[in-house]
């Protein structure tokens, strides 16, 4: 039985990136620290150990598990955040990568998926929509360390022989997001207008962004384990959306009839962000499935889900 090891397996991503594992019937363990994560997220088959990425007890859990293959996706992933403490997010996105990297080569571990970013790598855009050619020129700390660890996977590649495949995220958005203002302006809209609070737009609510629905992304993550050499590649929708037609749609779909509220922008944030997954398309036959009012709706409804269950925000 092929085994494998999710860094950030509690987590919004991670968990269901652990979930389609298990249902591919693969052996699956967890590293999560719990800081972001929720428990309730970590599926009863997987395996949990409660550690940081940065702990040394991470070659521990490595030298047991023998894993065949990690999906990274601990982070620090708030692009504010990184801006108010470049320190911290190069601590857990680079050094903590580096740590579980180091781990791979020790224990022969062949392979990487990488949860990288597409907006927060490219900047400030020059083409609409960026393919993975585009010059890199990230604006925060968070998309520079994202950056960085792409760099070490190359190393430990052509050093070592670990296979790796990056994965760029868009927007991601769905099920088990947070609300609670630490990352993904869907979960914030909906969980706080679902709760009668009012949701603010920072700055004019022009700014765009490319919103990939979960499922999908879990989807890459799969074909991506299955694909036999490294590379690097957008998983988005290549549609821009404003963040005042995203506010309009979930408004729409929750019954509401809050007004916008606009407040100043916020440092380290850019103006349009829209990638072009072609790439992955003609390489491992991906393609987004879900519409974003499609995947807004299902989001929608599992928010509300929580709320009638007095559940709390899952991330």
């Amino acid at each position: 039985m092929k085994r494998a090891l999710v860094t950030g397996g509690a987590g919004f991503i991670g968990s269901q990136v652990a979930c389609a594992l298990l249902d591919r019937g693969l052996h699956v363990e967890i590293i999560d620290n719990l800081f972001t994560g929720r428990l309730e997220n970590v599926p009863d088959q997987a395996i949990l150990h409660e550690i940081d990425i940065r702990d040394n007890k991470v070659n521990q859990v490595f030298e047991e598990g023998k894993y065949d293959v990690m999906f990274h996706l601990a982070a620090q992933m708030d692009v504010r955040k990184s801006v108010i403490n470049p320190a911290f997010d190069a601590e857990a996105n680079i050094l903590g990568g580096i740590n579980l990297l180091q781990a791979c080569k020790n224990h022969s571990v062949a392979k990487v998926v990488f949860a990288s970013t597409g907006g927060a790598i490219y900047g400030e855009q020059e083409k609409f929509p960026a393919s993975e050619e585009h010059p890199q020129n990230p604006r925060s700390p968070y998309g520079i360390s994202k950056l960085a660890f792409e760099k070490y996977l190359q190393f430990y590649h052509c050093e070592y022989g670990l296979q790796y495949v990056s994965l760029r995220y868009a927007n991601v958005y769905g099920p088990r997001q947070r609300g609670d203002g630490e990352a993904g302006v869907v979960a914030i809209f909906v969980s706080r207008i679902l709760d009668g609070r009012k949701a603010v737009i920072y700055g004019d609510g022009k700014q765009t962004r490319d919103f990939v629905f979960v499922d999908d992304v879990v989807k890459a993550n799969l074909q991506a384990m299955d694909y036999d050499k490294c590379g690097i590649f957008n998983v988005g929708t290549g549609k821009e959306t404003d963040i005042s037609t995203l506010f309009n749609y979930i408004r729409q779909i929750s019954g509401s009839v809050q007004k916008q509220i606009h407040k100043p922008g916020l440092p380290g944030e850019q103006r349009r962000s829209v990638i072009d997954s072609t790439l992955i398309k003609n390489t491992l036959g991906w393609y987004p499935t879900y519409s974003l009012k499609k995947g807004l709706e299902k989001t929608v409804q599992y928010f509300r889900n929580c709320t009638s269950s007095k559940e709390v925000d899952n991330y």
